[in-house]
C-alpha cells in the first residue's frame, strides 16, 4: 500500500508534495510520486519526431522526479519515496492507472495555479477525478506549505444531515480515533442570491433558514444519541451568505483536514460529488479529503 501524489515539474507548485508527505506520514506508509506525460500516437510519424518526443517525455519525468526528490528531502528525508512515469492520453487516466497498479490507499493532488492563494482551486485533472477516483482523494489549497505541526491536528466532517451521508461521519470518526485527534462535524447552510423567489421576502427567507438550521441541529444531535460519534465530538451548524463566507465562518486551525462524502452511484465505490460537495471543495481554506461512497 502507498499514497500516490501527482506531480509535474513547473506546474502548480509543490503544494501536492507537501500534502502528500503529510498524508503518507500520517498513514505510516510510503509515497509514490507519479508524473503523467502525454502518450504519443501509435501511427509512426516521419523523420525523428517520435524519438524526439520520447526524449522530451523522459526529460520531463526526470526533471519532475529531481524536483520532487529535493522538495521531499527538505520536508522528511526519512520517508520512503518512489518515482514513476506514466504515458497516457490524459493526466486523470494516467493517475487512475497508477492508483490501480500500486493498490494505493489515497490519491493526492495540488490546486491549479490560477485562483486565490490559500483556497482549493480545482483544475481539469482534479475535476475529473472528483467524479471517478476509486480511492480517497485529497486536494491541497493553492500554495499549501504543510501544517506547522507536521501532521493532522483535527478532522472536520461536512455532514448534510441525510441518511446516505452517515458513512462520512462514521469513517471520519474512525480516522480521528485511529490518529488520536479531535473530530468536529459541521453542517453548512448557505443563503444564495436566488435562494428563494423575490416575492417571498427577506423575513420569510430568514425564517426558513432558521427552521432549516434547527432541523440540522437536531440531525447533528442524533449523531451522539445514536452512538455514531462520542460525547466529546464538536457539533456545529454554520450559515453564510454564499459558500465562501460559509466556509470562512468556522475557526480553522493549523493541521485541520476537511472530509466530505460523495453521492452513491451504483455498486462500484468511487468519488462522485454533487453540486453542494463541489462548492464546498472549491471554497475550502484547508486541505480536503473526498471519500468514495
Amino acid at each position: 500500500m502507498t499514497v500516490v501524489v501527482g506531480y509535474l515539474a513547473g506546474k502548480a507548485g509543490t503544494s501536492a508534495l507537501n500534502l502528500g508527505v503529510e498524508t503518507a506520514r500520517t498513514l505510516k506508509t510510503s509515497l509514490s510520486v507519479v508524473t503523467v506525460v502525454p502518450k504519443p500516437w501509435t501511427t509512426p510519424s516521419p523523420a525523428r519526431v517520435d524519438a524526439e518526443y520520447a526524449q522530451y517525455a523522459d526529460r520531463l519525468a526526470a526533471d519532475s522526479a529531481t524536483q520532487a526528490k529535493e522538495c521531499i528531502a527538505e520536508i522528511d528525508a526519512s520517508l520512503e519515496v518512489s518515482f514513476h512515469k506514466y504515458a497516457h492520453r490524459s493526466a486523470p487516466g494516467g493517475l487512475l492507472q497508477a492508483v490501480a497498479d500500486m493498490n494505493a490507499e489515497a490519491l493526492v493532488l495540488g490546486s491549479a495555479s490560477d485562483g486565490s492563494l490559500g483556497r482549493v482551486v480545482v483544475g481539469s485533472t482534479a475535476d475529473r477525478l472528483l467524479h471517478s477516483s476509486p480511492v480517497p482523494l485529497a486536494i491541497s489549497p493553492r500554495s499549501y506549505r504543510g501544517a506547522k505541526s507536521h501532521g493532522l491536528t483535527r478532522i472536520t466532517a461536512a455532514y448534510p444531515g441525510t441518511p446516505d451521508s452517515l458513512h462520512v461521519v462514521r469513517r471520519s470518526a474512525a480516522l480521528a480515533e485511529q490518529l488520536r485527534i479531535p473530530l468536529r462535524v459541521i453542517t453548512f447552510a448557505v443563503r444564495g442570491r436566488t435562494m428563494y423567489p423575490p416575492e417571498v421576502g427577506l423575513d420569510a427567507e430568514t425564517s426558513i433558514l432558521e427552521s432549516w438550521a434547527l432541523a440540522s441541529r437536531e440531525a447533528l444531535a442524533a449523531l451522539k444519541t445514536d452512538g455514531i460519534v462520542g460525547d466529546d465530538v464538536t457539533l456545529q451548524v454554520v450559515t453564510g451568505n454564499g459558500w465562501d463566507r460559509a466556509l470562512d465562518a468556522p475557526d480553522w486551525d493549523d493541521g485541520d483536514l476537511l472530509v466530505i462524502g460523495t453521492s452513491p452511484q451504483g455498486p462500484i465505490a468511487r468519488v462522485f460529488l454533487g453540486s453542494k460537495g463541489t462548492k464546498i471543495v472549491r471554497h475550502s481554506p484547508v486541505p480536503v479529503l473526498v471519500l468514495p461512497n
